[in-house]
């Protein structure tokens, strides 16, 4: 990869602003851990994503799609490529009616309250949620009996081809923790809601209320990505790894959680590999005592 040629055709698409070199990846996950890529592009509209994209294509150069970096964790070693993040300037919200549209880079909490303020309810399990809206359509997040794939009509999406496919509800298969947009490598360019009318002060005081429970029982202070497993069937991942003693138990600067185990979070000084480590001793501990394999939520990028 020529850096220096590539990097001219990227910042002449973009400008000046909308790429940076050998970004620290700890900046951009809430793990607040990665090393370098070597690029980060950061495009303003659906036009100037597809451009970039396909310049990558053309050049040969590695790529990964982020938001808001907030169930990801990147190698110490960095990312070689490019980074494309939609959550600095691919955000935008509009309301019509009963319908909510909002870009991938949209952050869930700002989705919210546009529906409440506009009186639809329905989204407010999603105010506490960290993430954006793509990775939360692709891993159909959810929290509190609620999921994103519940309310929504349709998403636009780039195929591997960079296509734009507009695909209904039925045709992302929506279950727990998935959908087909992470199976068939779609990009999330957005997606629309349509909600129930609702009171905003009650939609509101709900959306306080699971936010105020999420701060009681999970352990927000420190730099994590959430919840570390999916939900075994049959079983809580966070009372499995407490059955086994795992409470507390750290690798480096990697803890799980002594408030909810549940959650593998950054004490300030770990490193990526202390969290890798500690994901896989977690699984071996619960496998070999419990029987259970914990499959983790966090997607990995980099070498490990």
């Amino acid at each position: 990869m020529n850096l220096k040629h590539l990097t001219a055709r990227l910042i002449s698409l973009l400008g000046e602003a909308g790429v940076r070199e050998n970004e620290s990846m700890a900046a951009h996950t809430t793990f607040k851990t990665g090393g370098p890529a070597d690029l980060m592009l950061l495009p303003h509209t659906e036009d100037g994503l597809i451009s970039v994209l396909r310049v990558l294509r053309e050049e040969s150069v590695p790529f990964s799609v982020i938001g808001r970096g907030s169930n990801l964790l990147v190698s110490d070693e960095g990312l070689h490529g490019a980074v494309v993040k939609l959550a600095e300037r691919m955000d935008g919200i509009s309301v019509r009616e009963n319908r909510v549209t909002a870009q991938a880079g949209a952050s869930l909490r700002p989705i919210c309250l546009e529906a409440i303020r506009a009186g639809l309810s329905g989204l407010e399990f999603a105010g506490g949620i960290p993430g954006s809206l793509g990775g939360a359509v692709a891993m159909n997040a959810g929290a509190y009996g609620g999921e994103i794939g519940d309310f929504i009509t349709s998403v636009r999406v780039l195929d591997r081809r960079f296509e734009t496919l507009c695909l209904s509800a039925a045709e992302l298969d929506f279950s727990y923790r998935r959908s087909a947009v992470a199976e068939q490598e779609y990009i999330v360019l957005d997606a629309e809601f349509t909600l129930p009318e609702g009171d905003p002060q009650a939609s509101m005081d709900k959306m306080n209320e699971l936010n105020a429970r999420r701060r009681d029982k999970q352990p927000l202070n420190y730099p994590s990505a959430g919840s570390t497993f999916k939900r075994p069937a049959g079983h809580f991942a966070g009372a499995l790894i407490e059955q086994c003693g795992l409470k507390g138990f750290s690798i480096g600067g990697a803890q799980v959680s002594e408030k909810h185990a549940g959650f593998i979070i950054n004490m300030g000084d770990a490193f990526s590999r202390d969290i890798y480590e500690l994901i896989l001793h977690v699984q071996d501990t619960v496998l070999k005592e419990t029987g259970v394999f914990l499959e983790p939520e966090v997607k990995m990028l980099g070498e490990f």
